[in-house]
């Protein structure tokens, strides 16, 4: 775990801007933005409650943790467009698991990695997130999206199966509706931001 890459604790003075999404919330594409595959375009499947995370906050996921995340396992766990996770694979990270249940969502995600050469490092599983997560005997993981729908009652249960998987000194990075206000047990806030209806936090796991 190379945790001496990411910077600082506390709240980015500057993330309180509103944030413009680049892609409508039912169609369309983003692109990643960073790395070996950078402006590889991803697709939004017209599918209800697909939310790609913004530009500017993955832009500033990737300051915060740092650009070469090469030896990192990452779990994408609401992968959706698979935006978060083939971001840390285009950085290097050596594993990356995007889960995803929706069909439609799947078939893109395959899609992409069929364009990028089906990258050994990329694996996309479809199933139900909490369900895999709660099945996992061992931590295994330096880092970890959760991004599930905003409508749902997953966030709290998916946080506790999330830490859970985590090594020691690892991240889990959420984004909800609303600000996590109790810490889990087990993680040290270390960054956030508020962009318009968006909170994203990034968590660490105590060592």
């Amino acid at each position: 775990m190379k945790t001496e890459r990411a910077r600082g604790h506390g709240s980015d003075p500057k993330s309180t801007r509103p944030i413009i999404k680049r892609a409508t919330q039912h169609g369309g594409e983003v692109r990643l933005i960073g790395g070996q595959w950078k402006r590889t375009r991803l697709a939004v499947p017209d599918r209800p409650g697909l939310r790609p995370t913004p530009d500017r906050v993955r832009e500033t996921l990737f300051n915060w943790l740092g650009q070469d995340l090469s030896g990192w396992r990452v779990l994408d766990a609401f992968a959706g467009t698979g935006a978060l996770g083939l971001e840390a694979a285009s950085r290097g990270a050596a594993q990356v698991l995007l889960i995803e249940r929706d069909d439609a969502a799947v078939a893109a995600l395959q899609s992409v990695l069929q364009r990028l050469g089906n990258p050994a490092a990329v694996e996309v599983l479809r199933t139900e997130a909490l369900m895999w997560m709660g099945r996992q005997a061992t931590a295994g993981f330096e880092l970890v999206f959760l991004d599930p729908p905003f409508d749902s009652t997953l966030l709290a249960p998916a946080v506790a199966a999330a830490q859970q998987l985590l090594v020691p000194g690892g991240f889990l990075f959420v984004e909800s509706a609303m600000a996590l206000e109790t810490v889990p047990s087990g993680l040290l806030p270390y960054r956030s931001l508020r962009a318009g209806a968006v909170f994203a936090q990034l968590w660490q796991r105590q060592t």
